[in-house]
Parts: structure tokens; sequence; C-alpha cells
């Protein structure tokens, strides 16, 4: 058997062919400085719709990106064709660091975290006051998951021609919440603006169960129209007409060419809090965490030596928030416990 040394030169050396070509791997990848900046709006079967200038573009994944995905409010590095014509396809190459990250899961046994926006600035709840009825543990979840994530919560209070909104309010008046009263007729006639003002500068991203007046409400504020639904008369549900987020520009001049962004995303018929550790829940209620100064370590604040039964007890918020809280806490818990 022939062998050679550390430099053989000859010519009579055989050489392996490489059935995929000559050119050497590397796990050197390129680092694309020229790529164009852009924001998602939308994401439907892989394709990824991009604003980059002023201009929408059709976009793909690129391989390199591996598992980690891009999904609405994302600011995204993107090569190829930006000209936005009709079947012309772009590559995003890069996600860039997000600033804030809006996660659930579809209950809270289920261990699959999904993203339901990036790099938004606040969480606007909308609840329906009456057709379908309002339902606070779905509110709660949502601000649990808002403050988790460093959103700003806004309440918002669909058809107030229906039923009057002291009531819902009342319950969350110790938090604070900057809240906006709508009806169908007042955003037919201007009563948009009030939702605009708490909008303007921001990107807010709009959740809420199905038949509430979601998409109703984005209507009034943009300027493109999305398919609205109605509720079933009989189980008091709505039907699901937004079936994919999208980020929609408030008409205006603002320091990305829009006044603000609305991302109106699926109704959703739960909340899961499956990715929130426990002990952070107690933050989303601002009014009760003053009491919870004098547990006992490890308190669940749902026990017999709670201290947060003497600081309600002395007024110092809401039995309704309390029993919110817990009725939150219990539903975890019997996840732990499964």
């Amino acid at each position: 058997m022939r062998r050679y040394g550390k430099n053989p030169d000859e010519d009579d050396i055989r050489v392996r062919p490489n059935r995929k070509g000559s050119r050497p791997r590397t796990n050197i990848r390129p680092q694309h400085a020229d790529a164009a900046e852009g924001m998602v709006l939308t994401v439907d079967r892989g394709r990824l719709t991009v604003l980059v200038d002023d201009r929408e573009i059709t976009a793909m994944k690129a391989r390199e990106l591996g598992r980690k995905s891009a999904v609405v409010g994302d600011r995204v590095a993107v090569v190829g064709d930006l000209s936005g014509a009709k079947d012309t396809l772009a590559r995003i190459v890069r996600v860039e660091e997000r600033r804030s990250v809006l996660r659930r899961t579809a209950d809270d046994t289920d261990p699959y975290e999904r993203v339901v926006v990036a790099n938004a600035d606040q969480l606007a709840v909308v609840t329906a006051l009456a057709d379908p009825e309002p339902r606070p543990r779905m509110i709660d979840r949502c601000l649990v998951a808002a403050y988790d994530a460093g959103l700003r919560p806004l309440l918002v209070l669909t058809k107030s021609d229906l039923a009057a909104a002291g009531p819902l309010l009342e319950t969350y008046g110790a938090l604070d919440l900057d809240y906006v009263v709508t009806s169908r007729d007042t955003l037919l006639t201007g009563g948009a603006d009030a939702v605009r003002e708490r909008l303007a500068g921001r990107v807010t991203a709009f959740v809420g169960h199905s038949g509430v007046g979601k998409t109703t409400l984005v209507n009034a504020l943009v300027e493109r129209q999305r398919t609205t639904g109605h509720v079933n008369a009989v189980t008091g549900r709505g039907r699901h007409t937004t079936t994919s987020a999208l980020a929609l520009p408030l008409p205006g001049d603002g320091p990305e060419g829009a006044a603000g962004w609305v991302i109106d995303t699926p109704g959703v018929r739960s909340f899961g809090l499956h990715h929130i550790d426990p002990s952070r829940v107690i933050h989303a209620f601002p009014d009760l965490e003053p009491g919870t100064v004098d547990c006992p370590r490890g308190c669940s604040h749902d026990e017999k030596d709670c201290a947060l039964d003497a600081w309600v007890a002395a007024g110092h918020a809401e039995p309704a928030r309390l029993d919110s809280l817990r009725r939150l806490l219990a539903t975890r818990e019997r996840r732990e416990g499964d």
C-alpha cells in the first residue's frame, strides 16, 4: 500500500470526487450588511408581508435562520427583490432583537408557547359589555400577559349602547387602568377619535374573544377594511373572521410614516398562561401586591395565613380583585397538579 508524507504533491494522487460539487463547506454565513430593514405586517403559510420603506413586499425566511421564526411586528433584514412587484419574492436573513414579546398558550396545560406579536408597546384588551357578556377572567389573563411582557394595558369596552360600563369598570377601578368606552353608533360618527388618541405614537396589539366588535373597531380606526362577523344567538359566541394577525398603520404622519400602528389579532376563546411563573401573577394586581409584604414565605396567596385577606378587609382593595387573583392562581395550580 502506497503511503504519502505530510506534503504529497504527486500528480497521481487520487481524490474522491464530491457528488455535490467541489465547493468547500463552511460555517461562515454572509453578514448581509447591505440588507434593507423592514417590519413584518402579516404571516400567511410561510409567506411574510414586509413593509420596506413605503413598499409592501412578499418574503420568505432564509434557511440559515433555522427554527427561529418571524412574527407580526418583528423588525427584519431583507435581501433580494425589494420592488414589491407581483410574483417577486425576497428573503428574510435576520430577525432583529425584540424589545417586547407578547406570548400565550392554548390553555394552562399546553407547554407550547405561541408568540402573538413582537415589539408592541401597548395591549388593548377589547371586551363587549353585552352580546356576548363580558368575561372578567379573560380580561385578567390578558392583563397578566401584558404586565409580564412589559406592555401598557388599555381596556376598550364596546357595545355600550347595550349595557352600562359602570359595573365592570368598578371591578378594575383600583388598578388605575386607562380605558375607553365605545358603541357602534359613536364609532360611525367619529367616536373612534377617543381610541385613536390613546394609540398615537404606539404599536398597539388588539386582543379579545370573538364577537366583541374588535375588527369593527379596527376598521373605524384605519383606512384598510377587514371582514366582520356576528354573534351566534344560541351560544353567545362570535365567529372567527380575523384568521391571522395584521399590522395596520393609523392615518397620519409619524416617525415611521404612520401616526401609530394597530395589530389586529384573531379572536381567542382562551388565553393560556402556561409560560408565566405563578409567582409573577401577583404583579398584574398592583392594588393587591403591597398587601403581600406580611405574607409567610412561599405564600400561594390562597391559603389560611395569607395576609391579603386582612389587606382587603381593611378596605385597601376590592374583594372582587382578590377573588379574581385566586381564581387565576387556582387555574395555574390545577395545571401543575395534573
